[in-house]
Order: structure tokens, then C-alpha cells, then sequence
């Protein structure tokens, strides 16, 4: 396979540049409907679950990972932090105009006070000032890292709307974006309905947006993110299994989780960093259907989808949706389908 096998011309304005004004009010892509496809709108997603059905969220954070300033010799710098690796370190990407050596000293926002330690690949292992812990600094002075394609800066909304509603393990840089379509009523209209719910970790790293440069799909290193699937959702999904029920992943970053820990054919407990890369021909060991928003081209999370739903299938999906208008990536509509 070639990266190019997943391109689709995308028109700018279908890049969703905020969040729907009420959240929830999005439109679903059907795709096992009896037609080709079915538009229909968000809160009808109550139709296509049934009673059994387990529905696994990432209940990862997001944290407000982004940070400006300038080096000691006055040259501006952007900070942004992958991952937390310590209470005090983090690995970053870093942008400036010359890359930081160890020892460079940092000052952030005008308050923070970071060294660079050395370097782990594209990585800059950053050292924050020991007075408070990496994320007491992040959610004093840190900035909501928006995706590059949101042409915006962060806005005080965002803080609320790039967060799912049932978010509480602060660790990512990106949202888990399929989750955002999803209220606190909503949630409870499922649960009365018989539809279980269930959660795993995974800190969505910056990595996710970087673009696939090798040509030959299997030449592709994927980058690798901490995720955790615990034993109570272990005996969750095996109960859901015997009732008749499906495994419904909400997101690809469930998808990934979910399948790292059933990689020996059987799910089992899982705590611990994935690169799991998921393409055409991959057979799935958990997951029988997937709740998602649209992808980039070419993108490693577009090869995840077309591996679960069909090639052919999906891509007439996209283009389906581009004709008709859908809002796609972080802040934008969804999609329904089964494996």
C-alpha cells in the first residue's frame, strides 16, 4: 500500500474551524444503513445502538499543553509538551529558530522557568522549575493546543468544548475528538436505554497530527502514546460479548487501545505505551463498530478506519460526506459504522 492510496481532495472550508454552537448539534454519517449511506443528525445515534451495545470512551484530559517565550539569548520560542515523563519533565516539541542545546534556559510565558536536558529523537527533554509540578505550571500558564489545521488561537471556549464531558485523567495534548459530539443528557438517554459504558486511557500525543512522510505504508515508525485498558473493562466487554451485545469504540484512540490489549487474540489488561498501527488487512480481535469524525488524508487514523469499515466503503463515505457538506476533523460531524 502507498500513502497515496488514502489521499482525497478536501476543500478548505469543510475544515471545521469551532465547535457547533450547542454541543451536540452535529450531523452522524450512517453507514450501515440500508441505503448507502444516511445523513442524519448527532442525537439520533440513539437509533443505531441497541440495548447490550457497550459503548468505550477515552476518558483522557486534555491539558493546556502550549507555551511561548524566549530564550536566554531573546530568540522567541514556542513550547509544546508531547508527554509528561516526571511531577517536573516533560518531553516537548520545541520551535524556534535555531533547535535549543542542552543546558538552554527558557523562560515561558514570563512566569515559567524551564532547561532544556537533551534531546530523544524530534524530542526535547525539558526540565520545569521544581516550585510546582508540570501540570501546576500548565494550568496556570499553559495555552489550549488547537489542532495546526484550526487557523485560530486558542479561545477561552475552547478550554470547555476541545474537552469531552466525561474527561478526568489529565495527560493529553490532543482531544479524543469523537467523544466531543456527546452531552450529560445524551449519556444518561443511552444508559436508560440499556446501552453499558466503559473507559480506557489514552494520552493523545501531538504525534497525531504529524504527517506520514514515507511513501510505502509499511515504512511508516509509528509514534507511540501511554493507554491503559483495565481489568473491570476486561470483564465488561467479555459480559457485553455473551449478552449479544457489540463493543462500540468511540474514537479511534479506543480502537488503538482496545486492540493493543487484545493483541494476542485475547483481551486481556493493559497498561503501557502502543504504536500500534492499524491498516487494510489487519484483522480486529474486540471492536464491531466504531463511532469517529473524519480524518486527514493520508492520514495513519484514515488507514485505521478503512481497515475497519472497508476501503471502498469508506472512501465513497468521504466523498459522500464532502459532497454533502459535512464539517470534518477536530470540531467537526461524525461517522457510524460497523466492521
Amino acid at each position: 500500500m502507498r500513502k497515496s492510496d488514502f489521499y482525497f481532495n478536501l476543500p478548505t472550508e469543510r475544515i471545521a474551524q469551532t465547535p457547533p454552537t450547542v454541543r451536540g448539534e452535529s450531523r452522524l454519517l450512517d453507514l450501515d444503513s440500508a441505503e448507502a449511506f444516511t445523513d442524519r443528525s448527532f442525537k439520533e445515534i440513539s437509533e443505531l445502538l441497541h440495548p447490550n451495545d457497550l459503548l468505550v470512551f477515552n476518558d483522557t484530559k486534555v491539558i493546556p499543553a502550549r507555551l511561548f517565550g524566549r530564550k536566554e539569548s531573546g530568540g522567541k520560542v514556542e513550547l509544546l509538551v508531547e508527554r509528561i515523563t516526571s511531577k517536573n519533565q516533560v518531553l516537548a516539541h520545541i520551535r524556534a529558530s535555531k533547535a535549543p542545546k542542552p543546558g538552554t534556559k527558557l523562560q515561558l510565558e514570563e512566569q515559567v522557568s524551564v532547561e532544556v536536558t537533551g534531546r530523544e529523537g524530534a524530542l526535547f527533554e525539558v526540565m520545569f522549575d521544581p516550585a510546582r509540578t508540570v501540570i501546576e505550571w500548565l494550568e496556570a500558564y499553559g495555552r489550549m493546543p488547537l489542532p495546526p489545521y484550526i487557523e485560530r488561537e486558542a479561545e477561552e471556549t475552547d478550554s470547555e468544548r476541545y474537552q469531552t464531558v466525561y474527561a478526568r485523567k489529565k495527560g493529553a495534548v490532543a482531544a479524543p475528538t469523537a467523544g466531543l459530539h456527546f452531552t450529560d443528557e445524551l449519556l444518561n438517554r443511552l444508559e436508560h436505554a440499556g446501552v453499558g459504558r466503559g473507559f480506557v486511557t489514552l494520552h493523545v500525543g501531538a504525534g497525531t497530527f504529524q504527517p506520514m512522510r514515507a511513501e510505502r505504508v509499511e515504512d511508516h515508525v509509528m509514534h507511540s502514546e501511554w493507554c491503559e485498558v483495565s481489568e473491570p473493562l476486561c470483564e465488561q466487554i467479555q459480559q457485553t460479548k455473551k449478552a449479544g451485545g457489540r463493543v462500540v469504540a468511540v474514537g479511534t484512540t479506543a480502537v488503538r487501545s482496545l486492540e493493543t490489549a487484545a493483541k494476542s487474540g485475547e483481551l486481556a489488561p493493559f497498561c503501557g505505551e502502543t504504536n500500534i498501527f492499524i491498516t487494510p488487512g489487519y484483522h480486529f480481535n474486540t471492536v464491531d463498530a466504531l463511532l469517529t469524525n473524519f480524518h486527514l488524508p493520508e492520514s495513519t487514523l484514515m488507514m485505521l478506519v478503512t481497515a475497519f469499515g472497508g476501503y471502498e466503503r469508506v472512501m465513497a463515505a468521504y466523498q459522500h460526506a464532502i459532497e454533502q457538506k459535512y464539517r470534518f476533523f477536530s470540531y467537526g460531524d461524525a461517522m457510524f459504522l460497523s466492521r
